[in-house]
């Protein structure tokens, strides 16, 4: 397998595997421009050279757009093998390479969020733990932050209190994302309006910069919904999700 950075110079050329698509669709059109604005504070995405979902996107801990304090670490965004692509080493060459980079930068150990039990859109905890990660901090909302320290005297990383315990003040279905998720863009939109065609107090927030997403109220901030004040998923909802979810829950409460 053949592997390529994605940077500044290739973006518009390149493929960004989550979202397989031409420039011109709003899901890839969203994704790299949060990229470009990243790719500054160290951004770093590593992909298969072949169409699919194969590649792990990493950034500086200071700068990664979620709620945890990791000075010196480097935090894993996104790391996704797929379909043809499971089974045959290659996320082992991903970390690999994210290891590497990030101790030839002087970095202290990588962080990623991850959950007690496997939950779609973050990285399979018995994976990580089989790689050597650790538990370093837990979130009432069952999202967990996993460390791999490259030495003993690494500090452990933490959530901020608002990630720690998930919680708004705001009634209703209350969806804080950003667009480091490609999907965001076009399903965000969709949910608004299913909500609005019928009758569910919804209101969606995108989070624009890494010093709102370090603020965050959920250990998660490419998709964080909320109802009523709780958390309730960071899984993302189409239409139809959405519509269930929501009527079942109105349901129990009249």
């Amino acid at each position: 397998m053949d592997y390529i950075k994605v940077t500044k110079d290739n973006i518009e050329t390149e493929h960004i595997c989550c979202a397989i698509s031409n420039n011109r669709d709003v899901q890839v059109a969203s994704k790299k421009e949060w990229m470009k604005k990243c790719f500054d504070d160290g951004l770093v995405f590593i992909k298969s050279t072949e169409r699919g979902k194969c590649f792990i996107e990493y950034t500086p801990a200071e700068n990664a757009w979620v709620p945890i304090v990791a000075p010196g670490f480097m935090y894993i965004d996104c790391f996704w093998v797929s379909g043809s692509f499971k089974g045959h080493g290659y996320s082992n060459d991903l970390l690999g390479m994210c290891i590497a980079d990030s101790k030839e930068k002087g970095r202290a150990g990588l962080c990623v969020l991850s959950s007690s039990k496997k939950k779609p859109f973050l990285s399979d905890p018995k994976h990580l733990l089989y790689k050597g990660f650790k538990v370093a901090d837990t979130s009432d909302s069952g999202i967990n932050l996993m460390y791999l320290p490259f030495n003993e005297n690494a500090p452990m990383p933490q959530f901020t209190e608002s990630a720690r315990h998930p919680h708004i003040e705001r009634q209703g279905f209350v969806l804080y994302y950003t667009n480091q998720c490609p999907f965001n863009a076009k399903y965000v939109p969709i949910v608004e309006k299913t909500a609005q065609e019928n009758n569910i107090p919804f209101t969606a927030i995108r989070l624009e910069t890494k010093e709102q997403a370090q603020t965050a109220p959920s250990p998660c901030t490419s998709y964080a919904m909320f109802y009523n004040g709780e958390f309730l998923t960071n899984e993302q909802f189409n239409d139809k999700k959405f519509l269930k979810t929501a009527q079942g829950i109105l349901e129990k409460k009249q």
